[in-house]
């Protein structure tokens, strides 16, 4: 894919940003623990608690089906569960899918530059689709990866960097936005810079935000568009 033609007015240069989906652009996270606890109760677990799912914020899913299997002893196949809690999903966020307002902001200052952006998420193809075509993200999100479609999800880098070959970007040249710590991890593994919106803001001092270029310690309730936009110009200047 070719980038987007920056405006010559631009402050950020040959600069891309990939966009991580779940707790990142969407506040998705309930939609999913509701699809977990549903899936999980139908193969006769019950009581699976927001803290439970709290421990795969930032995994696949495929990845957190596995780990299901495992901790839960589940004998059914790792296909069938995902079938079944992407059915959940897609269900609950057709109702609703909320974006929180200053990434919409971001995205659409970066969009008004001609900035190349995509989205890598650990979501499926179908659910990342359907979210960014029910908020009208897909306006300016074009490029999209799920982890299903590389070899390894996050903490691994290769989500990021498909999306930079998708993008014909160097990933040098690439910003991740993320808010968990294994993809915080991911973009550093990638080679990437990092803008850091950790969804558990209790997180914020896991090991896998070290490397961020910006870490917003207060989550979503503390980031702004301008002012991630003004570390970017930064970040290009130094470039």
């Amino acid at each position: 894919m070719i980038p987007a033609i920056l405006d010559p007015m631009s402050t950020l240069g040959t600069l891309s940003v990939i966009f991580d989906l779940d707790g990142t652009l969407v506040d998705s996270e309930p939609h999913y623990y509701e699809a977990g606890r549903r899936t999980l109760a139908a193969y006769g677990v019950p009581d699976f608690s927001w803290a439970e799912h709290e421990r795969y914020v930032g995994i696949s899913t495929r990845e957190t089906i596995a780990d299901w299997r495992q901790r839960y002893g589940l004998s059914a196949a790792v296909e069938e569960l995902l079938a079944v809690k992407n059915r959940h999903y897609l269900e609950l966020a057709a109702a609703s899918t909320r974006v929180y307002p200053e990434m919409r902001a971001f995205v659409e200052l970066l969009a008004a530059e001609g900035v190349p952006m995509a989205v890598a998420s650990g979501s499926s193809s179908e659910a990342i689709v359907a979210i960014l075509a029910g908020t009208g993200l897909d306006a300016h999100l074009r490029t999209v990866v799920s982890a299903d479609e590389v070899a390894h999800g996050k903490p691994a880098p290769d989500v990021f960097l498909e999306a930079a070959r998708r993008l014909g970007a160097d990933p040098a040249a690439c910003v991740v936005v993320e808010d968990a710590a294994p993809g915080a991890a991911a973009a550093h593994a990638a080679g990437m810079r990092c803008i850091a919106v950790p969804y558990v803001a209790a997180q914020a001092d896991a090991p896998g935000f070290a490397t961020a270029g910006l870490l917003v310690r207060g989550g979503q309730a503390a980031f702004t568009a301008r002012a991630a936009h003004a570390w970017l110009t930064d970040s290009a200047r130094r470039s």
